[in-house]
């Protein structure tokens, strides 16, 4: 359910980019992560950090798309976020010697250090590779078939990705014996 909860806005950007452009996306869009916001203040959970970050970031190129109208803008929205991400994770990493990735799934599971670290990088470098794919298509391609990878291959990607990860995982998660 969580999955789905992050995709929300994307998946109703992608449904109102098909039925109507690519403007009307942008709002909708913007709107949605709004309501994301509002529903977990309502419900008195928790916004993470990645949600206030996206926020900021949608409201900022999404505005600039529709204040301008021009699509450029909304189209680096994914790249900004990504990078935003990586740019955390490596700068934690090398200026105040923190490990992100373990500080949020150290509860779960008990690795190695040099496995938390080569985790951490690896999603640093996967985000980075994320954002300059985004350009890519954004920019050598229809706005149709960005929106398409924006949905479908992005998500994909992330999913393979985890998978990825998982299965390295499997392999070095310490196991505390039983009494």
């Amino acid at each position: 359910m969580k999955f789905l909860f992050d995709l929300f806005p994307v998946i109703l950007f992608f449904a109102a980019f098909k039925v109507t452009d690519i403007y009307v996306a942008t709002g909708v869009a913007i709107a949605a992560t709004f309501v994301q916001v509002g529903w977990l203040k309502l419900r008195r959970r928790r916004v993470e950090p990645m949600l206030w970050a996206s926020l900021a970031i949608i409201v900022v190129f999404g505005g600039a798309t529709l204040a301008l109208r021009d699509e450029t803008f909304i189209k680096w929205k994914p790249t900004v976020l990504y990078w935003l991400f990586a740019t955390v994770l490596a700068g934690a990493a090398l200026l105040f010697r923190r490990n992100l990735i373990r500080a949020v799934m150290g509860a779960e599971l008990k690795l190695p250090e040099p496995v938390w670290t080569r985790l951490n990088w690896s999603w640093a470098l996967f985000f980075a590779l994320m954002g300059a794919l985004n350009l890519y298509v954004a920019f050598n391609y229809s706005t149709d078939l960005w929106v398409n990878f924006k949905l479908f291959g992005g998500t994909g990607l992330m999913l393979l990705f985890v998978i990825g990860q998982a299965l390295f995982l499997a392999r070095h998660i310490e196991h505390e014996p039983n009494p």
